[in-house]
């Protein structure tokens, strides 16, 4: 196992897969892991994947200070640095796409794109806050088996993979995962998004009704903001639609990269 330290001395795991002189950090939900992206590997043949456990989830240590994102957006910073990355397209589903966005609020030089699956820039509605709530309650009580089995089958493409998600789950640290829910439910970054300089790429499934009516809060406040629906998708975009995601996400950074080199062509004297 590969791991670095973050600046509080805390060991976090990763995994950097392929080649080329693009890289894609993959910023996962709490509690799932890393292998929340095992779908996204065949990105690999064309993309450096930054794959790592969040803090207090999967192989990562806990530390010993609260958490929030701000701290887990300088975790993913610090991570960068010690690997000597200096770009990123940043790749965060569901409350993972909060970290993300934090991280380009935060560290606007190192992201370069943002790649948003069901995100969120607040909890705002009735139905999204109470899956918060039962996943705050669940991880006080040390429910872990419960939401371990919850969230495995929900996103289970195979037997096999939904035993090795909810094993992985398991791993992670209940005191962290209550934390990271309860941060989740009061985070609000909707009036930072001006200031998030990159393009955003929102991935929303068909069917996941309750988060759909975030676009208008990025696209009112962010104007380089563009959104896409999968076909007959729910929530699950990353484990099972993976093709179609793995399709998005390349076209995504092509088109990234075709208009900072027009940009740069434009300026030449």
């Amino acid at each position: 196992m590969r791991y670095v330290y973050t600046r509080d001395n805390v060991r976090i795991f990763y995994r950097l897969i392929g080649k080329g002189p693009t890289t894609i950090l993959f910023v996962h939900p709490p509690g799932m892991g890393h292998i929340t992206f095992k779908q996204q590997l065949p990105l690999s043949k064309d993309y450096r994947l930054l794959y790592i456990d969040l803090r207090g989830n999967g192989n990562s240590d806990s530390g010993s200070v609260s958490i929030n994102f701000p701290l887990l957006a300088r975790d993913l910073y610090d991570v960068c640095k010690q690997l000597e990355i200096d770009k990123v397209f940043i790749c965060g589903y569901s409350n993972g796409a909060s970290i993300a966005m934090e991280t380009a609020i935060r560290y606007p030089n190192l992201v370069e794109g943002l790649l948003l699956i069901g995100a969120f820039s607040e909890v705002d509605s009735l139905l999204l806050g109470g899956e918060f709530l039962l996943g705050i309650t669940a991880s006080k009580m040390k429910m872990m088996k419960l939401l371990a089995n919850v969230i495995s089958n929900a996103h289970s493409y195979s037997n096999g993979f939904g035993k090795e998600m909810a094993d992985y789950f398991l791993r992670t640290d209940a005191n962290i995962l209550y934390q990271m829910y309860l941060e989740g439910l009061f985070y609000n970054c909707t009036k930072k998004l001006p200031s998030i300089t990159c393009p955003i790429l929102l991935i929303y499934g068909q069917r996941d009704y309750y988060v759909h009516h975030y676009q208008y809060k990025f696209m009112k406040r962010h104007h380089n903001t563009r959104v896409i629906y999968v076909s007959g998708a729910r929530h699950q975009i990353p484990t099972k639609h993976s093709t179609i995601l793995n399709t998005i996400t390349k076209q995504f950074i092509q088109n990234q990269k075709m208009n900072s080199k027009t940009k740069g062509s434009h300026s030449t004297p």
